[in-house]
């Protein structure tokens, strides 16, 4: 092999290793891009949730790749669902595990989106009765009525026995 063949195969490699270099995310970027702390990357790392080992550059700092980027919202998506770190954790594992293990998967996320149906269900009967609040008020406020709202039920009953006015809403 000619000395100029050598040395145009070593400018590739070398281009090369740059070029993965250059696609591999600082932690300040990945915090940048992910809105999460320095600490709580580190905490997804330690906690075992990601599904890949986070590369480190020669001088032992984090360097992420795209797909751990992808990785680390999903992990955000799941926390903000409810999901535990361990329903995480063991998510990771079994894609760690690669083939074979689809099912298990399958049922994991079946088993939290129930969970995440049930809680918007919750949350979307509080919301109804907030709402009906709401307009409860602002429509005393408007009608300069707002004071009867402030008394408790209870405490609005007369003393001799009689019913309460129940048309006044607490």
């Amino acid at each position: 092999m000619s000395q100029d063949a050598r040395s145009w195969t070593a400018v590739q490699v070398e281009t090369a290793s740059l070029d993965v270099v250059a696609d591999l995310l600082t932690i300040g970027h990945v915090t940048e891009r992910t809105g999460l702390s320095v600490d709580a990357l580190r905490f997804y790392e330690r906690e075992g949730v990601l599904p890949d080992t986070v590369e480190r550059t020669s001088d032992g700092r984090r360097a992420y790749r795209e797909s751990d980027v992808e990785w680390i919202v999903n992990c955000t998506r799941f926390r903000a669902s409810g999901m535990p770190i361990a329903t995480i954790r063991r998510f990771a594992e079994l894609v760690r595990c690669g083939r074979g293990n689809e099912r298990e998967r399958l049922a994991l996320l079946r088993e939290h989106q129930q969970i995440v149906v049930d809680r918007i269900a919750e949350l979307t009967e509080s919301l109804a009765l907030i709402v009906g609040k709401v307009e409860t008020y602002e429509s005393a406020l408007e009608s300069g009525t707002a004071t009867d709202l402030w008394h408790d039920r209870e405490a609005a009953r007369p003393r001799d026995g009689t019913p309460a006015d129940d048309s006044v809403p607490p």
